[in-house]
């Protein structure tokens, strides 16, 4: 059987038992559960190369999910420092500031959101919070199965991105907009992800808040890495085309709705995790690009010496 009937088939079976799991177990929200899932799909689709599916998973993934599985447990630690207390009011002022006195959060829910009820915007809303737990690892099997540099590529910068995240997350822990709500600092804020949970009477829906150290921490909210994912995946196809950029900056624009509605962050939060998806992907790429030149230029002397060598036929 043709290799690409394979993966099809593979591919067709992976996707119906994606749709049988959710069903029954709901969606999946632990890294490592998305991660086996994953792989199950990238083996699905690697039926007629066993060998090289063994390989990725060994000297691809497998460094890049521990990395993340390392953040994940890095980032519990984060705000337990009394050296480094939550800080509540800076981003409420710059978020006025911005907003000529209005605290975007507020504003919005204040307009929108009523307790006990569930409107469609809430439900989406919820939908693309969710995204964030699967979203980059889809990308980077997609790119994985198509193109291993440009998987690699795309890996550097999810990891150079996390790594800067979680830098200021230990230095500048920053509480979200319901936290302040807690401590009476802005008005009325509901975590509407949770209430949506709450309201469709999904189990799972505690695993986000309370499993702490391997999901969640309420204090590294700043930068937004919910809203940095989505830059990072704009910039990184912005060449795939005007239907590709659409689709990326409308992601871009839902999460951003969705994190400042929600309760789960300012709107300072999003800005600044903008910032810091566009300052990784230029990095990572110029880096990259200098890191191939020295190669080329190192493989170009290397050809140079051996046809200069005593004996090559260039010499002659």
């Amino acid at each position: 059987m043709p290799r690409r009937r394979t993966a099809l088939i593979g591919l067709g079976a992976y996707l119906v038992a994606t749709v049988l799991l959710f069903a029954f177990t709901g969606v999946l929200v632990a890294r490592e559960s998305i991660f086996l899932w994953l792989l199950v799909g990238l083996l699905a689709v690697s039926l007629a190369d066993v060998r090289g599916f063994a390989r990725g998973v060994i000297f691809d993934w497998l460094p890049f999910y521990l990395i993340l599985v390392a953040y994940d447990l890095l980032r519990g630690y984060v705000g337990a420092n009394p050296l480094f207390p939550p800080y509540f009011l800076p981003q409420i002022d710059a978020d006025r500031l911005l907003f000529g006195g209005t605290v975007p959060t507020v504003w919005l829910q204040e307009r929108l959101y009523r307790v006990g009820e569930l409107p469609w915007y809430d439900v989406a809303s919820w939908a693309v919070y969710m995204t964030h737990y699967f979203a980059v690892f889809a990308v980077a099997a997609c790119l994985w199965r198509v193109s291993r540099l440009r998987f690699l590529e795309f890996r550097a910068m999810v990891i150079t991105l996390s790594v800067a995240a979680f830098a200021t997350y230990a230095l500048v822990p920053a509480a979200p907009p319901w936290m302040a709500n807690d401590h009476h600092l802005i008005g009325e804020v509901a975590r509407i992800p949770g209430s949506v949970w709450t309201e469709l009477g999904i189990a799972p829906a505690a695993s986000i808040w309370d499993k702490g150290t391997s999901l969640y921490n309420p204090v590294a909210a700043l930068p937004s890495l919910h809203a940095a994912f989505p830059m990072l995946l704009l910039c990184f196809f912005w060449r795939g085309g005007a239907v590709v950029r659409g689709l990326a900056a409308a992601y871009v624009l839902a999460m951003a709705w969705t994190l400042v509605y929600g309760g789960e962050h300012y709107a300072f939060d999003v800005l600044l995790g903008w910032a810091y998806a566009i300052a990784v992907f230029l990095s990572v790429r110029w880096i990259r690009r200098r890191l191939g030149e020295r190669r080329a230029r190192a493989r170009a002397a290397a050809g140079a010496g051996l046809a200069d060598a005593p004996g090559s036929t260039a010499a002659t």
